[in-house]
């Protein structure tokens, strides 16, 4: 066995003692069916001891690429030596015919013009001759320079390429005089031939002799860089000052669509700009900002700026038309809310006083993991700020708290914000299910709870709980109809993902909002 397993590995078995240990790697063996416990090795990944299978020999020698060139048999058989002798006899045959025919056209086509060749001939002799060139010009291939030929020549053309062309011509320029004729005088034989002796004695003086005087209608022709730069300045600049007057006109044209102004309530831009200081146009640019969320790219194009300036102007007039909107949210007493109440209150509900409900405003990932921890909200399954809205009876807004992160619930928004101050003991307040647990804080402060009766898993309502859910969630509308308004500002949309530098600014956007809301036509037809 000892000897079988040299042979395999190419060893000469005499040259090796009995005694020296040589081993076998184990990538010349298959493990699975000639190592007894290859299982255990498999397991554990090595054994203390590798015990092979008796009479199991190596069978793998991939590592050994020309083994069966060098084991195999050198002695060629017979039949295949004769085989591959009458190949190479017929090759050289087949060669020796085609060459003597090549040589038969040729000296065909020397004689074609001493005798007649049969038509079929000359195609063949033809056909040959076209292969032949063929080859040749395949082989035959150049370099092609068009291309930056091209580009040499168009960029010297637009460097010296003037905006505007020349419509005169200057005649100081040219070395030779020539005597034009007037169009009253008919040319003769003399006329003609004095300006050619003019040119001839012109010709024999050197270019030192003459002198040119200076061109007046060039320098007229041909404008300097500074000029048409000026020039493409001031197309520009009525360019940039059309696009603005078209802005504003159909602003004026349609206020409410573009920043959310009703038409009879446009003067109150005028009241601004005095009060604040603030430009027309910048207090326009920051209200389309908040109704259509447009780009500052768009808007910046739209009022002819920059980019950066009208994002700067944003951020620093925002605060500014908060304070000038904030005393448009009225908060109202008791008896101002009982005057107006409509009729759909008057019946059973003539306490309430004012309904509320949460508003969450989706914004971009913060990048701190805390700020994500509090701005998540399970509700809505993405990081968000949290308003609390109260508008009166009647459907106006009296209340906009700031805003929270979305982890935090509706109970503890009443509790962290100034809700309270605008309440009155005796009040009552209307709001959802959600509210349930802020009855006891409500009422601490003297104040009225009215929501839909509380139901518990797997139970159902009764007849009088169904009917008071109904009435309630009738009157319940216009807290929703405020916030549908609210959702008119594209700003404010659910998931308006409202970009991280803005988000200290949605404060008083929200602000902003309310207070155009309370200048619209009314809720309630």
């Amino acid at each position: 066995m000892r000897n079988k397993w040299l042979s395999l590995a190419r060893r000469d078995p005499t040259a090796i003692s009995l005694n020296s240990p040589i081993y076998f790697c184990e990538d010349h063996f298959d493990l699975p069916n000639d190592m007894v416990n290859f299982m255990e090795y498999h397991v554990m990944g090595s054994v203390s001891q590798v015990r092979m299978k008796p009479l199991c020999i190596p069978t793998k020698f991939e590592c050994q690429s020309d083994r069966r060139k060098r084991t195999s048999n050198t002695t060629e058989r017979l039949y295949i030596n004769k085989k591959q002798r009458k190949t190479l006899v017929e090759v050289c045959i087949n060669d020796l015919e085609e060459r003597s025919i090549v040589t038969k056209h040729l000296e065909l086509g020397e004689t074609s013009s001493g005798s007649s060749v049969p038509h079929g001939k000359q195609e063949n002799i033809t056909q040959e001759e076209y292969k032949t060139a063929d080859k040749l010009v395949q082989v035959h291939m150049t370099h092609k320079f068009r291309s930056k030929a091209i580009q040499t020549e168009i960029k010297l053309v637009n460097q010296m390429t003037s905006p505007f062309k020349p419509y005169l011509q200057s005649i100081s320029t040219s070395p030779f005089k020539i005597a034009r004729c007037s169009s009253t005088t008919n040319p003769s034989s003399s006329n003609l031939h004095h300006p050619s002796r003019k040119i001839l004695e012109i010709e024999d003086q050197s270019d030192s002799d003459i002198s040119y005087p200076p061109s007046v209608m060039h320098r007229e022709s041909s404008p300097s860089t500074a000029d048409s730069s000026e020039l493409m300045q001031d197309d520009k600049k009525q360019e940039a000052s059309q696009i603005l007057k078209y802005t504003l006109l159909k602003i004026i044209k349609d206020p409410r669509s573009y920043i959310g102004v009703v038409k009879n309530c446009y003067y109150l831009i005028g009241i601004i700009e005095e009060n604040t200081n603030i430009s027309a146009t910048h207090i326009l640019m920051c209200l389309k900002k908040i109704r259509l969320n447009n780009p500052f790219r768009e808007l910046a194009d739209d009022f002819s700026i920059t980019t950066t300036y009208a994002s700067k102007i944003f951020l620093k007039n925002i605060p500014v038309l908060a304070s000038v909107m904030r005393p448009f949210i009225v908060n109202l007493n008791k008896d101002s809310i009982n005057n107006n109440l409509p009729m759909a209150f008057r019946h059973k509900y003539k306490y309430v006083s004012c309904i509320i409900d949460c508003l969450e405003i989706e914004i971009q990932k913060p990048s701190n993991a805390l700020n994500q921890s509090l701005s998540w909200s399970e509700y809505k399954k993405a990081n968000t700020i949290k308003h609390l809205v109260s508008c009166t009876p009647n459907g106006l807004v009296n209340y906009i708290s700031p805003g929270y992160g979305g982890r935090i619930t509706d109970t503890c928004l009443v509790e962290s914000c100034d809700f309270m101050k605008c309440l009155q003991p005796g009040m009552c307040v209307m709001a959802d299910r959600g509210f349930k647990h802020v009855e006891s804080y409500l009422l601490k402060h003297g104040v009225k709870l009215v929501r839909p009766p509380s139901v518990t898993t797997g139970a159902r309502l009764s007849k009088t709980e169904a009917r008071v859910t109904k009435q309630i969630a009738s009157l319940r509308i216009h807290v929703e109809r405020v916030i549908r308004r609210l959702r008119e500002f594209s700003m404010l949309k659910p998931h308006a993902c409202v970009n991280h530098n803005l988000v200290k600014v949605l404060d008083d956007v929200i602000t902003i909002a309310c207070g155009l809301i309370n200048l619209q036509d009314s809720l309630i037809k």
